[in-house]
C-alpha cells in the first residue's frame, strides 16, 4: 500500500499562493454580499436590465463576480487563467457557459465553439486535460425531453431537429476521439437525462476502445445512479471497452422535487444529503475497484470525499498522478482543496467558464445562489480568506 501523502486542506498559504492581498480583499467583499438574500433576489434582474439598457454595468460585473468565477469572454481571454493554474500544476477545463438558447444558428455556433475548446486542449495537453459541454447547449430542451419518451413520440419537425442534435453531438465526440482529448458530457435534468445517457453510451462504446475519451456525468443525489454505474461497468466489461465518469452530487434538486410533486411521480432525488454523500463515496469505491475499466473525475467541493479518494488510491497502490483519477472544482471556489491536492501531487483541474458577460449571467446567478444556499459554503470561503490575510499580516 502506498502511504497517503501528508497534506492539509487548511494550508491557506498554498491555497492562495497566486492571489494578491487585493485579490483576497475583493473576494472577501464578494462572498460577503452572498449573505444578503434580497440582493441575490434582485441582483440578476437588475444586471440583465442594465445590460439591455446600455447602462454602464458591464464593467462592474466583469470586475467582481465575473472575475471571480469566469476566465474571460473568449478562449483567448482565458490564457492568463490557464497559465496561472498551470503554474500551480492545476489543469483547466474550458467551459463555454452560454445556455438557455433556442435558435438553431446558436446551437451551430455553440457546437463550433466546443470544437474550438477541443482543439485548444489538443494543443495544450499539459494544461488543459479535458473538454466539456452540455447537450442543451446544442439542442432545444423540449426536443431532448420528447426524445426521452422514444423516437416515435417526436413530431416531424422535432425528428428533424433531433437529427441535427445528433449530428452536432457526433461531430463533437468524433473530434474529441480524433484529437485524443477527454470529453465530459454534463448531466442535466432527469426528464432529458435518459436521452443524454443513450447518446453518451453509444459514443463511449464507439470511442473508448483503448482508453476513456468520452465521460458521462453521474449526479449522485439521484438514488438510481449507483445502480446505473454498476450496470455500465458490467456492460463495458462484456463489450471490452473503457468507461469515463465525472462524479458529482447534483445541481437540480429543488427543480426535480417540485416537478415530481407536481406531476405525481416518485422523486428521483435522495431522501437526504447523507444518502447523497453515501452514494457519492460508494461510487468512488466502486469505480476504483474497477480501475482497469473506469476512469473518474471527482467533481466535488466536499473535503471528506476528496480525502477519501486519496485514501482509496493509496489502498489500491495507485500513484497520486495516476491519470485514471482526477479531482475538479469550479474556478473561484474551494481553492483550499484544489491547490493543496495539486501540491500533494494529485491530478486536479478547475472548471473555467467563459463567454459574453450577458450570456453567462445565468451561470453566475447559480454560483451566487449556491454560495448562499449550500451549508457553510460562503462562510467557509470567507473564513479561509480571513485566515490567509491574517497570516500574511503577522508574517510580514
Amino acid at each position: 500500500m502506498n502511504p497517503t501523502p501528508d497534506f492539509s486542506f487548511n494550508n491557506t498559504e498554498i491555497a492562495f499562493q497566486d492571489k494578491s492581498n487585493s485579490d483576497l480583499k475583493k473576494a472577501r467583499l464578494l462572498f460577503s454580499t452572498f449573505n444578503y438574500k434580497w440582493l441575490l433576489k434582485v441582483g440578476p434582474s437588475l444586471a440583465r436590465f442594465g445590460l439591455r439598457s446600455g447602462l454602464p454595468v458591464k464593467g462592474l460585473i466583469k470586475d467582481t463576480i465575473f472575475a471571480q468565477f469566469c476566465g474571460g469572454e473568449s478562449i483567448r481571454d482565458c490564457a492568463e487563467t490557464i497559465e496561472r493554474l498551470n503554474h500551480a500544476k492545476i489543469g483547466t477545463i474550458l467551459d463555454y457557459s452560454v445556455e438557455g438558447q433556442e435558435l438553431e444558428t446558436t446551437f451551430d455556433h455553440t457546437c463550433e465553439e466546443i470544437i474550438q475548446t477541443i482543439e485548444k486542449a489538443a494543443e495544450a495537453r499539459d494544461s488543459i486535460p479535458f473538454s466539456v459541454f452540455k447537450v442543451t447547449g446544442i439542442a432545444a430542451f423540449n426536443v431532448l425531453k420528447n426524445a426521452a419518451k422514444g423516437a416515435e413520440q417526436l413530431s416531424g419537425k422535432e425528428a428533424e431537429a433531433f437529427e441535427r442534435v445528433q449530428a452536432r453531438f457526433d461531430k463533437i465526440t468524433q473530434k474529441a476521439y480524433e484529437r485524443k482529448v477527454r470529453l465530459f458530457i454534463d448531466a442535466e435534468e432527469t426528464w432529458i437525462q435518459d436521452t443524454i445517457d443513450r447518446m453518451t453510451e453509444v459514443a463511449a462504446e464507439k470511442f473508448n476502445k483503448e482508453e476513456a475519451i468520452i465521460y458521462n456525468t453521474l449526479q449522485m443525489y439521484r438514488h438510481d445512479r449507483l445502480a446505473y454505474l454498476q450496470q455500465m461497468i458490467d456492460k463495458a466489461n462484456q463489450g471490452n471497452y473503457k468507461l469515463g465518469f465525472k462524479l458529482v452530487r447534483g445541481a437540480y434538486m429543488e427543480k426535480e422535487r417540485l416537478r415530481a410533486a407536481k406531476l405525481g411521480y416518485p422523486s428521483p432525488i435522495q431522501k437526504d444529503k447523507a444518502s447523497s454523500d453515501r452514494d457519492f463515496d460508494a461510487a468512488l469505491r466502486l469505480s476504483l475497484s474497477h480501475a482497469d475499466t473506469v476512469s473518474i473525475c471527482a467533481g466535488t467541493h466536499n473535503e471528506q470525499s476528496c480525502k477519501l479518494l486519496t485514501e482509496l488510491m493509496a489502498e489500491k497502490s495507485m500513484h497520486a498522478s495516476d491519470k485514471r483519477v482526477y479531482f475538479a472544482q469550479l474556478l473561484g471556489m474551494s481553492d483550499h482543496i484544489s491547490y493543496n491536492l495539486a501540491h500533494a501531487g494529485y491530478n486536479v483541474a478547475k472548471y473555467v467558464p467563459y463567454g459574453p458577460v450577458k450570456e453567462v449571467l445565468p451561470y453566475l446567478t447559480r454560483r451566487a445562489e449556491e454560495n448562499s444556499s449550500v451549508a457553510g459554503q460562503a462562510g467557509r470561503e470567507l473564513s479561509l480568506i480571513e485566515k490567509e490575510l491574517k497570516r500574511r499580516t503577522t508574517s510580514s
